[in-house]
C-alpha cells in the first residue's frame, strides 16, 4: 500500500492484518523493539494535535526507528509562503514516511500525488481521520470482542467531525451494524454519510436525545464540539455543553457498555465518569499506538 489517505483505502481483509498485529505488538513488544532500525518518519502537522502526534512518534521510536519533522505550521516553511507540494517533496529526501495532519481537506491527498515516500492522513479538516478509526476498530475489537452486532451511538459534533465521519465508513462493511446519531440540529451528521448507510443498508436513527436511546448502545462515540470549526463564536458557545455524559446518565446504559471519545474533552464527558469501567477513552489513546506501529510496518513493507 502507497498511502492512507481514507479509511476506504484498506480492504476489510488488510484492517484485519492491522489488528492482528497490533495485538500481536502488544502481547510480545520485545519481538518489534528493532524492526524500523535506519527508518524514519516525519510528523508534519500542520494544525495542533497532542494525541495523534505523540502516538505516531512514540510508535517509531518503540520500532526502533527515528523522528523528525514540526508540530506548528509556523516554524516551517509554509510561513513563507511554501506550497505543501514543495514540503512534502523536500521532507521525503530526508524520510521513509509521512504521517501529515492539515486544516484545508484533501490536502494530504494533494501531498501523496506529489510524494515519493508513503503518506499517511493524520487528519485533514472536517474530511478524514483513517488513523484514529483504526484506532477505533482495535479498541472495539479488544473491548467487544468483535466488529459486528453493535448499536453504535455517536453523540455531539457529527457534522464536522471527521472521526465519525471515518467510522462510520468503516463499520459500513461489517454485519448487523445499527447508528444511532445524536446531535443538536446545527450539527447533524452530512447527507452524503446519510447516504452511505442508506447505500449499505444498515439502519440508522437521528436523534437530539441521548437519554432516549442510551440503554440500547453498545457503543458510545463522544465527540467535543469543536470550536476551530466555527466561523461564529456565538454558535460554539450556545453547542458546546449541549451533551455531558454523567453518572447519571449512564444509570440507564448496559453494563457492557464501551464509552470512547477521540479526545480532546472538554466538558462532554464529566471527570467522574473516568473511574467507570466502561470509560475506555484512554485504553483509546494506547490502543492508538499499537495499531500505528503495526500501519507503519506495513506501509514501510516490513514483516
Amino acid at each position: 500500500m502507497k498511502n492512507l489517505i481514507d479509511i476506504k483505502d484498506l480492504t476489510e481483509q488488510e484492517i484485519e492484518d492491522l489488528i492482528k498485529v497490533a495485538k500481536n505488538i502488544m502481547k510480545n513488544p520485545e519481538n518489534y523493539s528493532d524492526k524500523c532500525n535506519h527508518k524514519k518518519l516525519a510528523t508534519l502537522f500542520f494544525e495542533p494535535s497532542t494525541r495523534t502526534r505523540l502516538s505516531f512518534e512514540a510508535a517509531m521510536y518503540e520500532l526502533g526507528g527515528h523522528v523528525i519533522g514540526f508540530s506548528d505550521s509556523n516554524s516551517s516553511s509554509t510561513s513563507k509562503g511554501e506550497s505543501v507540494s514543495d514540503t512534502i517533496r523536500t521532507v521525503g529526501c530526508y524520510s521513509d514516511i509521512i504521517a501529515m495532519r492539515h486544516p484545508k481537506e484533501g490536502a494530504p491527498f494533494v501531498a501523496s500525488r506529489k510524494s515519493t515516500v508513503p503518506i499517511i492522513n493524520a487528519g485533514d479538516g472536517g474530511h478524514n481521520h483513517p488513523t484514529q478509526t483504526l484506532t477505533d476498530l482495535l479498541t472495539i475489537s479488544c473491548e467487544k470482542k468483535r466488529l459486528n452486532n453493535l448499536t453504535i451511538g455517536l453523540c455531539g459534533d457529527l457534522k464536522f467531525g471527521r472521526t465519525v465521519h471515518s467510522l462510520i465508513t468503516a463499520m459500513l462493511r461489517y454485519d448487523n451494524i445499527k447508528f444511532i446519531l445524536i446531535s443538536p440540529e446545527e450539527l447533524k451528521t452530512p447527507e452524503y454519510i446519510k447516504d452511505n448507510i442508506k447505500k449499505s443498508n444498515k439502519e440508522f436513527i437521528e436523534t437530539n436525545d441521548i437519554e432516549e436511546y442510551i440503554g440500547d448502545l453498545d457503543i458510545l462515540y463522544m465527540t467535543r464540539v469543536q470550536k476551530e470549526r466555527f466561523f461564529n463564536e456565538e454558535d460554539y458557545l450556545r453547542l458546546k455543553d449541549y451533551y455531558i455524559l454523567d453518572e447519571e446518565k449512564l444509570e440507564k446504559a448496559k453494563k457492557d457498555l464501551c464509552i470512547m471519545h477521540p479526545l480532546p474533552r472538554v466538558n462532554e464527558i464529566s471527570t467522574k465518569v473516568d473511574d467507570d469501567p466502561r470509560a475506555c477513552y484512554f485504553k483509546q489513546v494506547l490502543y492508538g499506538k499499537y495499531v500505528r506501529m503495526a500501519l507503519i510496518l506495513k506501509m514501510l513493507d516490513i514483516d
